[in-house]
C-alpha cells in the first residue's frame, strides 16, 4: 500500500512541475527597456519615501526631546 501512495505523490509532484512549466511559458516577460524603466521608478519611489518618512521621523523625535525637556 505505501508503494502506491508513493507512486501516487510522485506523479503529482511530476504534473505540478509540468504544470508551472506550461505557465511559465504562457507569461508575457517585459522588455529589457520595461523592466529597467519599472526598476527605476521602484527607486525613486523608494528613495521619495524613505526622505519623507526620515524628515517626519526626524521632527517627531525633536518634538519629543523638546517636550521631554520642558517637563
Amino acid at each position: 500500500m505505501a508503494k502506491a501512495t508513493e507512486r501516487t505523490s510522485g506523479n503529482a509532484v511530476t504534473r505540478y512541475f509540468r504544470e508551472v512549466r506550461a505557465e511559465l511559458a504562457k507569461v508575457t516577460w517585459p522588455s529589457r527597456e520595461e523592466a529597467i524603466n519599472l526598476t527605476m521608478v521602484v527607486l525613486a519611489v523608494t528613495i521619495a519615501l524613505s526622505l519623507f518618512l526620515g524628515a517626519w521621523d526626524y521632527l517627531f523625535s525633536r518634538l519629543i526631546a523638546f517636550l521631554i525637556q520642558q517637563f
